[in-house]
Order: C-alpha cells, then sequence, then structure tokens
C-alpha cells in the first residue's frame, strides 16, 4: 500500500505541474485573445477566447482531482480514489461539448444575419490575426506538453486536457483562416470570420464527444475491449497448473484496470501450491499492465 501511495505522489505532482503551465500560460493568452478579439472586432477570435478561457476550469478540475487520486485507499475507499480522475475527464468532456456548442450558436447566428437578414460585418483587423497565429503555436507546444506528461503518467484526465490544448489549437487554426480570409480578400469575404467560427466549433463538438463517452464508459463500469480480455485469458491460461481460466470480469479504475477472474486447479493441488499459483498469475498480469493492477482470484478444483 505504501508504495502505491508513492507512485501515486509521483504522479500527482507531474499532473499538477504541467497542469499549472497550462493554467498560467491561458490566463496570459485569454487575455491577449480577449483583448484582440474585441479591438480587432473579430467574432471568430472572441469564441476562441471564450474556447481559451474554458480551459481554466478544466486545469482546476485536474488540479482538485489529483489532490484526491493522490489519497492511498481507505475505509470508505477501498479501491482508491481513481474514480476522481474518470470523473475529471468527463467534466471535461462535459465542459467542451458546452463551449462547441456556445461557438456554434454564435458562428451560425453571424451567417444567418448576413445571407438572410442582409446585415454587414465588421471586417476583423490585424491584431486578431496575430493573435490567432500566436495561440496555434503556443498551444500546439503545450499541447505536446501535456499530452507527452499524461502517456508518461497514463493519466485520462491530463489526457483529455491535452486534447482541450490541442482543440484551442485547432479552434485558432480556423480562425487564422477566416480572420486572414476576411481582412485579404474583401468585404464580400467577410463571412469567412463566422464560418471559421462554425467549422472550429464542429471539430471541439467531435473531440469533446470522443471523451465524454470514454469516461462515461468507465464511470458505468463497461468492461475493458476484447483484445485486452483476450491477452487476460491467454496470460493466466499459459500459467503451468491451471486447468480452465473462466469468468473474467473487468473495469477501469483511474488509471489501473481491475481484473477479476476463476481458474480451475487439479483436485489435489494443496492450499499451498494454489497460493503460489495464484501468485504466479498476480505476477505476470501487473508484469502485462502495470504494478498497480487489482487481481482477484478465485480458485476451484478440477472436479467439485
Amino acid at each position: 500500500m505504501e508504495g502505491n501511495g508513492n507512485s501515486e505522489e509521483i504522479r500527482a505532482g507531474k499532473a499538477n505541474r504541467v497542469t499549472w503551465v497550462g493554467f498560467l500560460i491561458n490566463l496570459v493568452l485569454t487575455v491577449f485573445k480577449l483583448a484582440a478579439g474585441v479591438i480587432g472586432r473579430s467574432g471568430a477570435m472572441l469564441a476562441d477566447a471564450i474556447h481559451s478561457l474554458s480551459d481554466f476550469i478544466t486545469d482546476i478540475v485536474v488540479l482538485v482531482s489529483f489532490r484526491m487520486v493522490k489519497k492511498p485507499a481507505d475505509e470508505d475507499h477501498e479501491y482508491g480514489h481513481g474514480k476522481y480522475e474518470t470523473l475529471a475527464t468527463a467534466f471535461i468532456g462535459i465542459a467542451l461539448l458546452f463551449v462547441g456548442l456556445g461557438i456554434l450558436y454564435n458562428g451560425a447566428k453571424n451567417v444567418w444575419s448576413v445571407l438572410v437578414l442582409g446585415q454587414s460585418i465588421d471586417a476583423p483587423g490585424i491584431i486578431a490575426l496575430v493573435a490567432a497565429l500566436v495561440s496555434i503555436i503556443v498551444k500546439e507546444w503545450l499541447f505536446r506538453y501535456t499530452k507527452k506528461t499524461g502517456d508518461e503518467i497514463n493519466s485520462q484526465a491530463v489526457i483529455a486536457n491535452a486534447w482541450h490544448h490541442r482543440s484551442d489549437a485547432f479552434s485558432s487554426v480556423g480562425t487564422l483562416v477566416g480572420i486572414g480570409g476576411a481582412i485579404l480578400l474583401g468585404n464580400r469575404w467577410r463571412i469567412l470570420d463566422p464560418l471559421a467560427a462554425i467549422v472550429v466549433s464542429l471539430f471541439i463538438l467531435k473531440v469533446a464527444w470522443q471523451i465524454t463517452r470514454g469516461s462515461l464508459r468507465e464511470l458505468l463500469e463497461e468492461s475493458l475491449d476484447e483484445e485486452t480480455k483476450k491477452s487476460i485469458m491467454e496470460i493466466v491460461g499459459q500459467v503451468e497448473g491451471v486447468l480452465e481460466p473462466h469468468d473474467l470480469r473487468t473495469r477501469k479504475n483511474g488509471n489501473r484496470i481491475v481484473v477479476d477472474i476463476h481458474v480451475r486447479v487439479k483436485n489435489e493441488t494443496t492450499i499451498v501450491e494454489a497460493h503460489n499459483l495464484n501468485n504466479v498469475i498476480e505476477f505476470r498480469l501487473k508484469e502485462r499492465f502495470g504494478e498497480n493492477t487489482l487481481i482477484s482470484i478465485h480458485t476451484e478444483p478440477e472436479h467439485e
């Protein structure tokens, strides 16, 4: 238990570090983009800034969740606090959904006002174009840095936050194209600014759905994918002395998997031999899926 606690402390430390970096960068970037959107009269840039603003919420959620995750298992949470990480991931996905829908609505409203109502749109200023370019560079770097850390500590919450940064970078790409077209191509093409916002919103909604769906499946205790379950059965079945592994049940708990399995052994197998057999099974499963894998093995005689 102590070793696992130290491991969670290290994970939480790395997660906090990368999230604080993102938080501070988002603070500066959001203020810059909001100012650029207002001064540059760009709806696409304002939508982009709102997207960056949502990063604050998700950064805070990740920081709070890892304060819980690093706590050791207790009487009320015998399997640890890994679900807080999953809950944080779900929150990030849902936050992205609302951001995407908001940007889609505003973009569609502006397009409607031009095409149907015949209203004109102000040409965006150069500062909005500069802000979009800066945002692309900074957020793409932040995505790569956060994604690398998330992969290292096997944290879906941090990885989800990385994709939030990437969606912001792509948002700024669409914004750059829309603003650039509106500035360079003349009055007739100013509609590119809200059209860019719509395209960006669709990308955000796609990423949000993928993140939300995966985390909700985990919260609802959905079993692992068929390939992983097949791998578990093969590993257990190859252990000498195991006659028939069956009744496999799996799920995820934060960054680790939970395995419940029944195995049959010969009737003459002693309790000590069965215990040693289970130790071998646990060792091989943890060797494949990580030291923090939770394993429960029920041993049965070949003939009852």
